[in-house]
């Protein structure tokens, strides 16, 4: 025989209802702004660039390492280059970040040792650029694009993501560290100070003699 349900009780409970009736009367929260994310074109390159140069700008006061973004003639280069993918995220018609990345070590002035990654079974994908616009730090974009990366990263059967910070950005490197990125190599700049001399010696008073006309003494090696 099937158990009958309990019947629900009629009588009402304020105390029960009084959670739902603040839930009624609370408004929802708005939803936020939608970012976009595609693939960037030929159109985007200037527009890009000047993102570019913004969201470096501080990085690029404090670094010794080359500029960011390098020279508007090599982000066009890029553009043409194979195995290379550039993505632009926007919200409405504002560009709020962009991602570059490459699936194998490309570049003449590139240091990474593919073999590092060869002999413990890493099949990374490069991250060559993350920016994120300063007017949208803390607002989930920068996690918005690292998900983006490593879907990409999933969809091509790749394992890891590998990419560059500077030592001295003490701020990315601790929202990296925060999303379990960990240091590979300890590559960083070093200087040590040089004591500065003239090239030119400083004048130097010669030995006086008593009359004009005395020869010189030959304490020159002069004969």
């Amino acid at each position: 025989m099937a158990r009958s349900r309990t019947p629900r009780k009629t009588a009402k409970n304020p105390v029960a209802e009084a959670p739902a009736k603040r839930a009624r009367g609370k408004k929802a929260n708005p939803a936020g702004p939608t970012i976009v994310v595609r693939h960037m074109t030929r159109r985007d390159i200037g527009d890009v660039w000047d993102f570019l140069k913004i969201s470096f700008r501080d990085v690029n006061a404090e670094t010794v390492e080359y500029q960011r973004p390098r020279s508007r003639r090599r982000f066009e280069e890029i553009f043409e280059e194979e195995g290379i993918e550039q993505l632009v995220f926007e919200i409405g018609n504002e560009i709020v970040a962009y991602a570059e990345c490459s699936y194998e070590v490309t570049g003449s002035d590139n240091w990474i040792n593919p073999r590092y990654f060869e002999k413990r079974e890493m099949r990374p994908l490069f991250v060559d650029e993350l920016a994120v616009h300063p007017q949208y730090h803390g607002k989930g974009v920068g996690s918005f694009a690292l998900e983006q990366l490593h879907h990409l990263a999933r969809v091509h059967g790749l394992n890891h993501l590998v990419l560059e910070v500077a030592e001295n950005n003490e701020r990315a490197l601790g929202w990296y560290k925060k999303r379990s990125f960990k240091k590979l190599d300890a590559a960083i700049f070093m200087a040590a100070p040089v004591v500065i001399e003239p090239e030119l010696l400083p004048p130097r008073a010669l030995k006086s003699h008593g009359r004009a006309d005395a020869p010189e003494s030959s304490d020159d090696g002069d004969s």
